[in-house]
């Protein structure tokens, strides 16, 4: 499992985004967001540097937590 800490998330929309984004590549992903306080949790095949970087060129900042 990768913890991340993603800014720029305010509604169910930023949810699906990454969500999609993420399971475009790893469909099994499981993704769990937390939008208060911006903590995502990623279960996956993704290295850690490919979902970052997923979650990046969604428009939202992301680091590991």
């Amino acid at each position: 499992m990768h913890s991340l800490k993603v800014t720029g998330m305010s509604c169910g929309h930023c949810v699906r985004a990454i969500t999609r984004a993420v399971r475009g590549l790893d469909e099994m992903a499981a993704v769990q967001v937390d939008l208060a306080t911006g903590d995502v949790r990623i279960t996956s095949r993704l290295e850690l540097e490919q979902l970052l970087e997923l979650i990046r060129a969604e428009g939202y900042g992301a680091e590991p937590a």
